[in-house]
């Protein structure tokens, strides 16, 4: 495909380096000339400086015949011009628009969706066919987190009728010290499938043999009400959380507050007066305090100590980074924190601080899943973008299908590539080697290597016949 992305920020520049690594021809705009030119230098890309909504700039970038226009600068409004101009005059067939503010948001009627069946040019509004909110997606990531206490990463497929689950095998856990086929004994009446299993960063690709040990990161799937079970058979069964402490008024923090405050008590702690004001009348049953995270005095006066879980959502990585560990140090049992800059994540998470959360990953993942061949309708970017977790429709038949009419042994599937279920009519049916991929199945992948993405969409691209 060729792919025009505008703006070369944390986003941009991730989404230009999993694409180009897919033999997809790859032009990125940006008015920042070093930036671009750090990013050509490692990546087998074009680049064109200057701003990145005018006709001229699409113009050099090859927008006439681009396949898509993916806008995530960091202004609303820029990303908004840059699709019209791209769609009313270079036609271009998608056009994907990250926007952040819950002004624009909540205006459904400012856009409209692609409609082939009307003359583009009498429509109203942005002609955008897809919006991504990272706000939102992140709100939903830490809701998920907080709702399966434990968990390191929780992701949806199906509509929520099945879900993929990370979490750190710990000593107390049923399941720690014995093989996996261990827990089919143990557990008879729950159908679950182990994808993956990471040991100090190195994946194992699990068998029925496979011993799980204390520390592993295992990634398991199964339908979302046997979830929790699961998990207790991994580590030590985690109550359910009943406090919550945000730090951070900003769009994620009132959002999460906003879907928090009817199931949990929720306080939001937010430095600015104007903001807290503001949020005091908005959110029905939060309790909105004003100042700042870093002081230990206000903590220690809110209780910090019998707080279940401390997310830190403010813009600033450092002082999300140094309100969380003082939060774990004064006895909150969880803490989430927010993290921006990608090198900050690795070094911190699984010490004090309990998940760093990547908008950026959690927002690539959104947008790949309109960029994958075949009919992929769900894609997770895992472990910093490492392995993925894909939700592919079959089609077809035997005759021009590779996957349908097959069992799932008899599938050639890339190596370091697992099945972990079939979602069929509603139904969630675990991955076991005598299951028939049928025509219309959600089938649900993960790739340990993402790398060899492109072999799995082969898997799922009809033929007219195959030899």
């Amino acid at each position: 495909m060729k792919i025009l992305i505008l703006g070369a920020g944390q986003v941009g520049g991730t989404l230009a380096e999993n694409l180009a690594n897919e033999a997809n021809d790859i032009t990125i705009i940006d008015s920042d000339g070093a930036r671009l030119r750090e990013l050509q230098d490692r990546l087998d890309i074009r680049t064109v400086q200057g701003e990145a909504s005018y006709p001229t700039s699409l113009r050099r970038a090859g927008a006439e015949d681009a396949d898509m226009v993916i806008a995530v600068t960091s202004s609303d409004e820029t990303n908004m011009v840059a699709c019209q101009v791209a769609k009313l005059l270079y036609k271009t067939p998608t056009t994907i628009c990250r926007v952040r503010a819950s002004a624009y948001l909540a205006k459904s009627d400012l856009f409209y969706q692609k409609d082939r069946t009307k003359d583009l040019d009498s429509l109203r509004g942005f002609p955008i066919d897809v919006l991504i909110s990272p706000e939102h997606l992140v709100t939903k990531h830490i809701t998920r987190l907080i709702e399966n206490p434990g968990a390191l990463q929780v992701l949806e497929f199906s509509k929520g009728l099945t879900r993929l689950v990370a979490i750190r095998a710990m000593e107390g856990g049923p399941l720690v010290g014995h093989e996996l086929s261990y827990l089919r004994t143990h557990m008879p009446r729950i159908d679950t499938r182990v994808a993956a299993i990471f040991r100090k960063d190195r994946a194992i690709m699990p068998q029925g043999d496979t011993v799980i040990e204390d520390g592993d990161e295992v990634f398991f799937i199964a339908a979302s009400d046997h979830i929790r079970s699961v998990m207790s058979e991994l580590q030590p069964l985690v109550k359910n959380y009943k406090r919550i402490f945000i730090c951070g008024g900003g769009n994620i923090g009132q959002r999460l507050a906003h879907t928090l405050e009817n199931r949990y008590q929720v306080k939001l702690l937010e430095r600015n007066h104007e903001r807290c004001v503001m949020l005091s009348e908005n959110l029905r049953k939060t309790v909105v305090l004003e100042g700042n995270a870093a002081n230990k005095d206000i903590l220690l006066e809110e209780n910090i100590e019998n707080t279940d879980v401390f997310c830190a959502v403010t813009n600033d990585d450092e002082a999300n980074i140094m309100a969380s560990l003082l939060a774990k140090r004064l006895g909150a049992r969880k803490v989430l924190t927010l993290i921006n800059n990608p090198d900050y994540v690795d070094l911190i998470q699984g010490g004090d601080i309990d998940v760093a959360i990547s908008p950026q990953q959690t927002t690539i993942g959104s947008l790949l899943t309109h960029v994958r061949r075949g009919d992929v309708v769900n894609v997770h970017s895992l472990r910093r973008g490492a392995a993925e977790a894909i939700e592919a429709i079959a089609h077809g038949d035997h005759r021009s299908s590779k996957v349908v009419g097959k069992r799932l042994d008899e599938i050639n599937l890339p190596e370091g590539t697992t099945i972990g279920a079939i979602v069929r009519r509603n139904e969630v049916l675990i991955a076991h080697d005598h299951l028939r991929v049928q025509p219309d199945d959600h089938v649900i992948l993960f790739l340990v290597d993402k790398t060899r993405i492109r072999e799995v969409e082969k898997l799922f691209q009809v033929g007219l016949t195959f030899f």
